[in-house]
């Protein structure tokens, strides 16, 4: 007999805490999911369930659902951002506390101005715990000269040929080695690559190994595959980013432009150029002055916008220039 199929539903809830991009993350209950210790640590993961078909009526609702019944939180914006269904491939394994049943997930995004204070098994995280890679706001991360670097380049050794020459290629196109240029959207291959070559600590539980010790360096586990979707959302929120005024989803309804662009850095990882930056976004018609200012900058007081909804909501919208800040 064929084992079961469960549909697995779950969120990345992203928002921004202390000027940080953070992700709500919950701590499972009981001890239904194989993976919620893993080397010594208790893990957190996204707010999450299975798909009931006879009580939920569409995967959205089931989602909106999930999050308030193990959150408190109530979704607003919210799409959906891939389904995981593999089959014999190297890859994160599903859990939802199903037993033998083949696990496929769909992921879901939102994005909320309101990431409110949490309670008991639920937390805002930032995500630079889960991918410290990924954060160039203050340079290249050390970790990857250190650790990721060198730890591929003797993965990509284990095998000859061409197969050695297209793991080579891959870390270094997709971890900026050599000069290659950094690109902030392939958050999701760069988890995928770094399961494979076994390196961080989802890879060892799923295959009933030990850990490497450098898995220590490579940002905190999750239950389940939600690291993996996890990264999935960040990445299509950082693509999002340059075609859709998303950010504008995560900032109060008053905001300066400083605001504005630490929260564009924070989620895209990279340093912008300030005036250029403020440059593109008066160029889009997004934000309207509102005659007023900050007073509490500490420094000068900083003049108020708003996000121009109507505008957005007239036609196509584009999203914001991301002008990088040059580096020596």
């Amino acid at each position: 007999m064929k084992p079961p199929v469960v549909i697995g539903l779950t969120a990345v809830v992203a928002g921004m805490r202390d000027g940080e991009a953070a992700v709500l993350t919950v701590r499972p209950p009981g001890e239904s999911l194989s993976g919620q210790v893993l080397s010594g640590q208790v893990l957190s993961g996204l707010p999450f369930g299975p798909f009931d078909p006879e009580g939920h009526r569409t995967f959205e609702l089931a989602v909106r659902a999930f999050v308030a019944r193990q959150t408190g939180f109530e979704l607003g914006y919210v799409e959906q951002l891939y389904t995981f269904g593999d089959k014999g491939r190297d890859a994160p394994l599903a859990d939802v506390g199903a037993g033998t049943a083949r696990v496929v997930s769909v992921g879901y995004l939102a994005l909320t101005a309101k990431a409110a204070e949490t309670s008991g098994d639920t937390a805002w995280r930032p995500w630079t715990r889960y991918f410290p890679w990924e954060d160039w706001r203050k340079g290249r991360p050390a970790v990857i000269e250190a650790v990721i670097g060198p730890e591929l380049m003797a993965w990509a050794g284990l095998v000859k040929g061409a197969a050695g020459e297209a793991r080579r290629l891959r870390a270094r196109r997709l971890f900026a080695l050599d000069d290659q240029p950094w690109n902030d959207e392939r958050v999701l291959d760069r988890y995928e690559l770094l399961y494979e070559a076994g390196l961080v600590p989802e890879a060892a539980r799923d295959r009933g190994v030990a850990p490497p010790k450098v898995a220590e360096a490579l940002g905190r586990p999750m239950i389940s595959d939600h690291r993996r979707i996890l990264a999935t959302g960040l990445g299509r929120l950082r693509g999002k980013l340059r075609y859709r005024p998303v950010a504008f989803e995560l900032l109060p309804a008053e905001f300066t432009l400083s605001e504005l662009q630490r929260t564009v850095e924070a989620i895209s990882g990279v340093p912008l150029h300030k005036q250029n930056f403020r440059r593109g976004v008066e160029r889009t018609g997004l934000v309207e002055p509102l005659g007023r200012f900050d007073l509490g900058t500490g420094g000068r007081p900083a003049e108020l916008f708003r996000f121009r909804r109507e505008q957005a909501a007239a036609g196509p919208a584009s999203g914001l220039s991301l002008p990088a800040l040059a580096r020596a």
